[in-house]
């Protein structure tokens, strides 16, 4: 099954991100379990929670259809304890409103070595996170996101989502998730049928594809290797249609949520009804 659908917003209680997603047809959406540029956000009312669920339930959207976003500001790989301390405590708090919306799987960005850590440092400071964070919670799998490579960013590289990965204990806890746009940003070319299928061959030598969780599709201002995480609607930007119509088409990704991230809004219908019937 095509699984496509935007991320929506969940502005004022976790159910409107249900109705949002309806409203555009999608198959699958994205939404933040709270406030994507705060620490912590007001605690998650018992009522909401039970009305996201059952609406989920009555729209038949499961949680493998569903694919959260972590907040903006942590940064697990981050060196200095105190800021460590703080993105550990706003992570774990949306990992326990997953937990509370009975979804199953939270997308993070690996984070940031700040130029003061080396690569293989951040990743394993990442990696020790993860096993914290996976010891506090249950049933929620942590879905990490490759980056463009802006920066001090990790996850450029599958090799560096394979040192990640390495060091978590419970890896039937762990999944990735690949955004079209960061991978083109970062070097490599999906617009031909050879550069797709090198980088996913490679991704698969990493990591296995069969611990992808989820895909960002969006169409990239940045041209190749530009390290710029720049969006852009679907076939306005360098990429082009021809990489989202293979990736629809590709059985590979049949039940893995395509999260749209696109800027234009009031074109959201219309991208997902031209994927779910190419």
């Amino acid at each position: 099954m095509r699984l496509i659908g935007p991320h929506v917003s969940a502005a004022g209680a976790p159910a409107s991100a249900v109705a949002n997603a309806l409203a555009v047809g999608a198959t699958a959406f994205a939404l933040f379990v709270k406030n994507q540029r705060q620490w912590i956000g007001k605690p998650l009312a018992a009522a909401d929670a039970q009305r996201f669920v059952e609406d989920c339930q009555k729209a038949a959207y499961t949680p493998g259809q569903i694919l959260p976003h972590a907040g903006y500001l942590i940064n697990l790989a981050n060196p200095d304890p105190e800021m460590h301390q703080k993105s550990m405590g706003s992570f774990l708090d949306e990992l326990h409103r997953c937990e509370a919306l009975g979804l199953d799987r939270l997308n993070l960005h690996p984070g940031s070595h700040l130029n003061k850590l080396s690569v293989e440092a951040a990743c394993d400071r990442v990696a020790e996170s993860i096993n914290q964070a996976l010891a506090e919670t249950k049933g929620v799998t942590i879905v990490i996101e490759n980056t463009a490579g802006q920066g001090a960013y990790l996850g450029s590289k599958p090799a560096e989502l394979q040192r990640i990965f390495a060091g978590v204990n419970d890896q039937s806890r762990i999944g990735f998730c690949i955004d079209t746009a960061h991978t083109f940003a970062a070097g490599y070319d999906l617009r031909t049928e050879s550069g797709f299928e090198s980088f996913f061959a490679e991704l698969d030598r990493c990591v296995g594809l069969h611990y992808l969780r989820g895909m960002h599709l969006n169409d990239s201002k940045s041209d190749l290797a530009s390290h710029h995480d720049r969006h852009e609607s679907l076939g306005k930007g360098y990429l082009g249609w021809g990489v989202f119509e293979r990736i629809a088409k590709d059985s590979r990704f049949d039940n893995v949520p395509l999260i749209l991230e696109t800027p234009d809004d009031t074109l959201w219908a219309e991208e997902i009804t031209h994927l779910l019937n190419v």
